[in-house]
């Protein structure tokens, strides 16, 4: 019997991984998601994990609420296809946003910026389990040839995307990343197809230091003051361009030394609260500050293509796989930082087996 017939004729249920209290996941069995008129429903094959998650794992998204599925990271496969949308059959990423289509950035065409912005997986149930119910429109089919791990990276390569855009990057520039997470990492490959001059990466990570390095970027190496590292590679001046991909204090204050004159300033992290920022500066160097949210259709779209040609080598990304009722132990190798950028969970991985690192 076919998942779309079974769905006709009864309630059944399916795996997953539930937050159902600050630092707690469980592996439940839940009924299947309703699939509304022009929905459609994905089988999960990959979720990866983001600090959003890890917001709300320990209680401090101010919008997620238990008991939660989360997940935004989404790579599946459509098993019921829904009207105007991909067929059945058709590997997906998602575009996770929800709109409210009515306030004055949606009505300009900018809904990733809407006043009232949600996504599945943080403000509805999302792809932690082994299918989720999403709109047919939020769709993009992503080639079958791709190998999985990297397509899955189509979500977070999205945000880079965006914020390479916001930079006005046109090639040559000189560029400084703050932050060799998964986010900066693919922010300086995409600033290097796009044709950088140069990239310079500030992070205190060893391990992750060491995988810039291995994807071939230069780094503020070791006990070096960051600021000093980068005017010297700059003859003095600052970078042309500087993504904030950090998003910590002390990077906050490091920013309008680490720039040029005239140069841009971008805000790729999300700071969790207020921070110093010397304005003073930035005015007196008539500086640019951009702020990145999320991305644009466009650069999920753009993300797809990039992924499909094999243009950036996101082969070489490590990531780590891990089964959905393992998800709490997925939760804290995501979190501790090292060398594995993107920790992916699947319903189709066998629990408790032994996690590989993949190149």
């Amino acid at each position: 019997m076919s998942l779309a017939t079974k769905l006709e004729t009864e309630r059944a249920t399916m795996r997953a991984a539930v937050w159902t209290a600050p630092d707690t996941i469980e592996t439940r069995n839940i009924a299947l998601p309703e699939v509304p008129d022009g929905w459609a429903l994905v089988r999960s094959e990959m979720t990866g994990l983001c600090g959003t998650d890890f917001s709300i794992l320990h209680g401090g998204h101010p919008r997620a609420e238990a008991p939660l599925v989360m997940g935004h990271e989404i790579t599946g496969v459509v098993e019921v296809a829904g009207d105007g949308g991909p067929g059945a059959g058709t590997r997906v990423t998602v575009e996770p946003l929800i709109h409210c289509g009515e306030c004055h950035p949606c009505s300009g065409g900018d809904t990733h910026v809407c006043r009232a912005l949600k996504l599945f997986g943080i403000d509805v149930a999302g792809s932690l389990a082994e299918f989720v119910a999403l709109p047919a429109s939020a769709l993009i089919p992503i080639s079958e040839t791709v190998p999985l791990q990297e397509a899955a990276l189509a979500e977070p390569l999205a945000v880079a995307v965006h914020a390479v855009s916001r930079s006005g990057l046109a090639g040559g520039e000189r560029v400084v990343v703050f932050g060799a997470g998964p986010i900066g990492l693919l922010t300086a490959l995409v600033a290097r197809h796009q044709g950088a001059g140069s990239i310079l990466i500030s992070e205190p990570s060893e391990a992750r230091r060491k995988v810039a390095e291995e994807l071939g970027f230069a780094t503020v190496g070791p006990g070096e003051d960051p600021v000093q590292a980068i005017v010297a590679a700059t003859r003095g001046d600052g970078a042309d361009i500087v993504f904030d991909s950090a998003a910590h204090p002390s990077v906050a204050a490091m920013l309008p030394k680490a720039v040029r004159v005239r140069g841009t300033i971008v805000l790729v992290g999300v700071y969790k609260k207020p921070v110093e920022l010397d304005l003073q500066a930035i005015t007196f160097a008539e500086n640019t500050l951009v702020g990145v949210r999320v991305y644009t259709r466009a650069a999920v779209e753009r993300a797809v293509a990039l992924i499909e040609g094999g243009e950036l080598g996101l082969g070489r990304v490590p990531t780590q796989v891990f089964a959905l009722e393992d998800a709490a132990s997925a939760f804290e190798q995501a979190m501790s930082a090292g060398r594995v950028l993107k920790v992916l969970v699947s319903p189709a991985v066998a629990p408790a087996a032994l996690p590989q690192e993949s190149r």
